[in-house]
């Protein structure tokens, strides 16, 4: 059996057994790693991965993959992993998940938009409260890595945690 072969076997096996765990089988890979194989299964779902999830996900994946021979024998490193910042937005659901995140959008014309996912349905995206894009119109978006974001809830936060200190320290000197 050739890897995409194998690749697209795994897949049909192992989508059933994510999808009962409540989350989406995102990619398989299969990579050469000496004499064993590291098969890297990545899941995702709206809300997020935990550590407690991929644990899981993990029990019943190498489950499965130890009662079917898909891998002919040969001994495997499983890993389950949660997709990364660099994951492209291919499909509806990367980018519902990317609400209140920066992207950049490739569109089937050539162009680029850039904007902050405010919204994303099933037929299309809108980037920042003003522009609606199809689904068909988009090739492919990509998170943007932002360092120094701050949260409107969090800055609020904040504030309210400094007007607290300004009335200790105005009930300090009145003391």
């Amino acid at each position: 059996m050739g890897s995409d072969a194998r690749r697209g076997r795994l897949v049909e096996l192992l989508g059933p057994v994510v999808a009962a765990e409540g989350f989406d089988l995102e990619d398989v890979t299969i990579t050469p790693a000496g004499r064993r194989r590291l098969v890297r299964v990545v899941v995702d779902r709206d809300g997020g991965v935990s550590l407690d999830d991929v644990a899981d996900v993990s029990r019943s994946v190498s489950k499965r993959l130890d009662e079917v021979d898909v891998l002919g024998g040969s001994p495997y490193v499983l890993e389950v992993t949660s997709p990364g910042v660099d994951r492209p937005l291919t499909e509806p659901r990367h980018w519902r998940r990317a609400r209140g995140r920066l992207v950049k959008a490739e569109l089937r014309d050539g162009t680029s938009a850039e904007g902050r996912v405010t919204e994303a349905d099933d037929a299309g995206v809108e980037l920042d409260g003003t522009r609606r894009i199809p689904y068909g119109d988009l090739a492919r978006g990509r998170v943007q890595v932002e360092f120094n974001r701050h949260d409107a809830g969090l800055d609020d936060e904040v504030d309210d945690d400094l007007d607290v200190d300004e009335d200790i320290a105005d009930a300090d000197d009145e003391g």
